[in-house]
C-alpha cells in the first residue's frame, strides 16, 4: 500500500476528493480555537509570572501548540484521507496524551519526576493491553479508552483529594466519554445519519483539550524550591 492510498474511514467521505469530508475537514477549527483561547490565557499569566520573577510555565505552551498541531495533522487527514496524513492526525495525539499525563502527575499529583515519567510509561504499556481487548467492540475508537479511562481516574482522585484542577479534568473526561461514544457511532449510524458523527467528535474534542489546557496553564508549574544559605 503505498503512501498516498486513499483511506476511507468515515461516513461523511463518499469519495476520494480534498473536500470529500468538508464537515470533518472544517470542524478542525475548533481545535485551533481551543488553542488560541488557552494562548491567550497563558500571555496574560506569563506576563504577570514575569512581573513578579516567577519561573515561565513553558511546559503548558507546548502543549497549547500541539493542540494547534492535532487541529492541523487532523485537518490534513480529513482532506487528503491517505496514509502520510494518518500519520500528521494520530502522532500528534499520541504525543500529547503522553505528554500531558506526564505534565498532570507531576503538577497535579506533585508526583518526583522520575515518578512521573515511570508512571507514564507504564500507562503506555498498559494502554496497548487495554485497546488490544476492547478493539473488537470499538474498533478505531479502541485506540483513545485508555486515555478515558485515565482522565476518570486521575480526575476522579484530585476531585477525592480536593485538588484545584479535579474538576476540570474530570470534566473534561465526561466531555471525552461524549466525544467518544460519537466518534465511535459512526459507523454503525451512517445508513441513517449520512453526515456521520465524525464532526461532533472533533467539536467535543476540542472540548476537551481546552478544558483540559485551562487545567494545565491555570495551575502553573511547581515553584522552585531554593536553598538558603547561612
Amino acid at each position: 500500500m503505498a503512501w498516498t492510498d486513499p483511506i476511507d474511514a468515515y461516513c461523511e467521505r463518499l469519495g476520494p476528493g480534498f473536500w470529500a469530508e468538508p464537515l470533518n475537514a472544517w470542524t478542525n477549527l475548533a481545535f485551533l480555537l481551543a488553542a488560541i483561547l488557552a494562548f491567550r490565557l497563558w500571555r496574560r499569566l506569563d506576563r504577570r509570572a514575569h512581573a513578579e520573577c516567577r519561573r515561565r510555565d513553558l511546559a503548558s505552551l507546548a502543549l497549547v501548540v500541539l493542540v494547534g498541531v492535532i487541529g492541523i495533522g487532523s485537518f490534513l487527514f480529513h482532506t487528503f484521507a491517505d496514509r502520510w496524513s494518518v500519520l500528521a492526525d494520530v502522532v500528534p495525539i499520541g504525543i500529547f496524551i503522553y505528554a500531558y499525563l506526564a505534565l498532570a502527575l507531576r503538577r497535579f499529583a506533585d508526583l518526583a519526576r522520575w515518578k512521573a515519567l515511570v508512571a507514564t510509561l507504564l500507562f503506555a504499556g498498559a494502554s496497548v493491553l487495554v485497546e488490544t481487548a476492547l478493539e473488537p467492540a470499538l474498533g478505531g475508537s479502541a485506540a483513545y479508552a485508555p486515555a478515558l479511562l485515565a482522565l476518570f481516574g486521575l480526575g476522579g482522585w484530585l476531585v477525592a483529594t480536593g485538588r484545584r484542577p479535579g474538576r476540570l479534568v474530570l470534566g473534561a473526561g465526561l466531555v471525552f466519554a461524549v466525544s467518544l461514544t460519537l466518534r465511535t457511532l459512526d459507523g454503525p449510524l451512517c445508513a441513517s445519519v449520512p453526515i456521520g458523527t465524525h464532526f461532533l467528535w472533533h467539536i467535543l474534542n476540542a472540548a476537551t483539550l481546552g478544558l483540559l489546557l485551562l487545567a494545565a496553564v491555570r495551575q502553573g508549574p511547581r515553584p522552585v524550591k531554593r536553598r538558603i544559605t547561612p
